[in-house]
């Protein structure tokens, strides 16, 4: 609690160092704050209600399976096939068809890769990392055991309840973390009430409860790390008078590091925060150095022996798109495949001992231009055509394998890529995936931000100004994507990839709903960015994995083609 001190019979309130002065309330303040927290707690149940009952009824669009899309059945596959079959290799999973339509394969999934495996054959696994979903399997090894039901028999069912298991305590993360930060900074009960309504209603995190995701767990590591960072700059301010409990336990250092870390786990871009809140926290109290990197070690450990195991390299699956290192290279006259070229390659190879005597090689173009592909029994090679030579390498295109998605001429839509960075950037803006056109409460967060760098206590200021560098770090690395990535999430309700900034942008925002909370225009207009923030979010909730409802709007009027 903030502390207090008496004087008479009114109490001198002084907010955490927050943004406005001291002002006299009533005594009563203490039973107004427990009532205020009653109101946090109904929203909070409201929200999880929402996302139960959505989870309780998901369905594909062919009543087969609870995956609504590629993105989670990839994760689905690796979940079901290390349960079931020991293994990380999805080939079972993606092979199952449809008992009516065998020609329908309804757990197979455009987001796959495919490479040599550990038995010295080819194989498909999932293009995610594989901690979050090597989790998720443990959850359901627990309810197989309890239930005794398989995931491959009930897709169903058992996907709901391992769904609810996961996502809804990740969720209540999230809102608890949230809400009781708002709480801790901002002093006006109307801007308090709108930021908590914000965080349960009004971001796009509450459609994807419904599916098995990296964005929610990154949101929840982020608000948990970010919950603990001010209630520890609280706890280390000098002027909190709490008879001796001013210190901050280890556990609680190292499970910042743990969620820091975690975040950066399942979002990638995250790793700019994850090194800002080593920074925050060890400017906070050197005490959290050790503990704060002894709980990100475990995360990190955790994601590379992960990696290791399903794919035997420490780069994460989307890491592998290009050329392997280089065995050797040639001279050969003849910009053109032949026997010749053919018998060169082959004596290459065996010389380094790569292929066996006499095994027979293939060659064949690949789907990049100037690139080749040789293929010695399971083994692939790379070969590549430059001006004077011809280079051998290792082959590292997991993305590249017969009936691929990912090949030029078989992307379609968003997957095709965004030419222009200058659309791009106005489109995840402003436009049919814009940050602030589906969810226009996000328009508070740039006066916030600043607000919250100029006012305030240093510690929080240093979190606003984290905030923003993190914002602006991950914008522009969105932007630097090649076209294949340029692609706004592939078929989303919004730009997912920033997603797991809402805990930050609602907390960094707190100066700005206090501003509107004080004049009657300022309420009203904030009152309308919240309705249709949820009015975006309430179209969203059948499938997070379907285009913004600007872009279908837009390719209703023919702006967009289909």
């Amino acid at each position: 609690a903030p502390a207090t001190v008496k004087k008479g019979d009114a109490v001198i309130f002084l907010n955490y160092r927050g943004f406005r002065e001291a002002k006299m309330v009533h005594p009563k303040d203490a039973s107004r704050r427990k009532m205020r927290r009653s109101i946090y707690h109904t929203l909070i149940l409201i929200a999880l209600a929402i996302a139960a009952g959505r989870i309780a009824v998901v369905t594909s669009k062919q009543g087969d399976t609870a995956f609504l899309s590629a993105n989670d059945r990839s994760r689905w596959c690796t979940v079901a096939s290390l349960v079931e079959h020991g293994t990380y290799a999805i080939d079972s999973q993606v092979a199952i068809t449809d008992e009516v339509n065998q020609r329908r394969h309804p757990w197979d999934t455009i987001d796959k890769v495919r490479h040599l495996g550990s038995d010295g054959k080819q194989h498909y696994y999932s293009s995610k990392p594989p901690l979050f979903p090597t989790m998720v399997a443990g959850v359901y090894k627990l309810v197989a055991a309890c239930t005794g039901m398989v995931l491959t028999d009930q897709p169903i069912y058992l996907t709901r309840i391992i769904l609810a298991l996961v996502n809804l305590p990740l969720f209540a993360v999230f809102l608890f973390c949230t809400i009781y930060s708002i709480d801790r900074l901002c002093s006006g009960d109307w801007a308090r009430r709108l930021a908590v309504m914000s965080t349960c209603f009004a971001t796009m995190l509450l459609p994807f409860c419904v599916s098995l995701n990296n964005h929610l767990p990154a949101a929840s590591a982020t608000a948990l790390a970010m919950w603990i960072y001010i209630w520890a700059a609280e706890r280390t301010d000098e002027s909190y008078d709490s008879s001796g409990s001013d210190k901050v336990a280890f556990g609680w250092w190292a499970l910042a590091g743990v969620a820091a870390a975690f975040a950066a786990a399942n979002e990638l871009p995250a790793l700019s925060m994850a090194a800002l809140w080593f920074v925050l926290f060890a400017w906070l109290s050197r005490a959290s150095i050790i503990p704060f990197l002894l709980g990100a070690s475990v995360v990190v450990a955790g994601f590379f022996v992960t990696n290791l195991i399903a794919h035997d390299s420490l780069r994460p699956p989307y890491a592998h798109r290009g050329n392997g290192d280089l065995i050797t290279r040639f001279v050969y006259a003849d910009s053109e495949l032949g026997p010749e070229l053919n018998a060169i390659v082959q004596r290459e190879l065996v010389k380094f001992q790569l292929v066996a005597d006499e095994m027979p090689i293939e060659m064949r173009s690949s789907d990049e231009e100037g690139r080749w592909v040789v293929t010695a029994g399971e083994q692939q090679f790379a070969m590549l055509r430059t001006a004077t030579q011809w280079q051998l390498a290792h082959w590292d295109d997991w993305y590249e394998y017969p009936g691929t998605y990912w090949k030029e001429g078989g992307r379609k839509g968003v997957d095709l890529g965004e030419p222009s960075r200058l659309t791009y950037f106005l489109h995840m803006t402003i436009g049919h995936h814009g940050l602030f056109s589906i969810t226009p409460i996000w328009l508070l967060v740039p006066f916030g931000m600043l607000a919250s760098m100029r006012i305030g206590p240093y510690d929080l200021r240093r979190l606003a100004l984290a905030i923003f560098l993190s914002s602006a770090v991950c914008v522009a690395f969105y932007l630097a994507r090649p076209l294949v990535d340029r692609n706004y999430g592939g078929v989303s309700v919004c730009f997912r990839w920033l997603l797991w900034f809402a805990p930050l942008w609602i907390v960094a925002s707190v100066p700005a709903f206090e501003k509107c909370e004080k004049s009657l225009a300022g309420r009203n207009l904030l009152r309308g960015m919240l309705v249709f923030s949820v009015l975006s979010v309430s179209m969203a909730l059948v499938n997070p994995w379907q285009s913004p409802w600007i872009y279908q709007f837009w390719q209703f009027l023919g702006w967009i083609s289909p």
